[in-house]
């Protein structure tokens, strides 16, 4: 108990997609003298702001947030890169006596934060990698993937088959170091640093997906597609980072021709709906997590 007190205090709001975490968040703050970081990997995007929900001017007005705004959709951003920015918005927070509270619904980002991991300079294997690549191009992501299930099952559960550059680092790692991707998270986890506080919400899987599919009307109403153009004008890589976020890749499908725009919007739907059930999956598994049914 004493070892928590000497611990810097945050707390964490977490959860699927569309459950509230930012509204509840700012209520939070207001009520606890606290400033927000976004723990989201794609809220991190200038220029990006329909797509990936990010709180409006208005909110943001209310309560200042971190972590949002501040990269070049071109450029790509490791979770130690964001681990090493958000401890910094840590520290910067409570100097001033406000209480840090991390809300996003990125597991990944979140638990690497409060888990004290330690990145390692992993080795790189650029033939290895390029390799991957071209087996990539000639087969697709779904036979990558298949030969993650095969050397490392658990990593291959929780990255989807669509998120290639983890796919590829995952194998690399395997290659590079010897052991899974999985084992390698294990060894890097240290005593937690942070006294975090978590919070999940939670709500009906059917009243959650309803409300999923509004959110995807309402971004469609708010000019999402109009959005993706703009990016494209502004020479945004198809195949960066960026665009590879749920809505952005399913609009620039519909815009090379691949599919019609109710197809686009459909599949926006059910990507979505498939994240927030990854999301629940990779939350349950921590039992510090205090649920609320919103």
């Amino acid at each position: 108990m004493s070892d928590s007190l000497n611990k810097q205090k945050i707390v964490c709001v977490v959860g699927p997609t569309a459950s509230g975490k930012t509204s509840f968040a700012i209520e939070y703050a207001e009520k606890h003298n606290g400033e927000i970081i976004s723990c989201d990997s794609m809220q991190i995007y200038k220029y990006m702001d329909i797509g990936t929900a990010k709180a409006t001017k208005e909110e943001q007005t209310r309560i200042p947030h971190h972590m949002i705004d501040f990269l070049d959709p071109n450029v790509d951003y490791s979770v130690a890169d964001f681990v090493s920015n958000v401890r910094g918005c840590i520290d910067e927070i409570s100097s001033r006596n406000k209480l840090p509270i991390l809300c996003g619904g990125t597991g990944l980002y979140i638990d690497s934060v409060i888990n004290n991991i330690q990145f390692s300079e992993e080795k790189r294997d650029d033939n290895y990698r390029a390799e991957l690549w071209e087996l990539y191009e000639k087969n697709g992501a779904e036979y990558l993937h298949k030969l993650l299930e095969e050397a490392d099952p658990t990593e291959a559960e929780k990255v989807h088959q669509n998120n290639v550059k983890r796919v590829i680092r995952a194998l690399e790692i395997c290659k590079t170091s010897g052991m899974t991707k999985t084992e390698a998270d294990k060894e890097a986890v240290k005593e937690p640093i942070y006294d975090a506080e978590i919070y999940g919400l939670m709500m009906e899987r059917e009243k959650l997906y309803e409300r999923i599919n509004m959110r995807v009307d309402i971004m469609m109403e708010n000019g999402l597609l109009e959005e993706v153009k703009h990016l494209l004008d502004m020479g945004v890589r198809r195949n960066s980072t960026a665009m590879q976020a749920i809505g952005y890749k399913e609009i620039v499908e519909y815009l090379d021709g691949s599919c019609t725009l109710d197809e686009a919007v459909d599949k926006i739907k059910q990507e979505s709906r498939r994240y927030a059930k990854r999301q629940m999956t990779w939350f349950k598994r921590n039992k510090a997590i205090k649920w609320i049914e919103v």
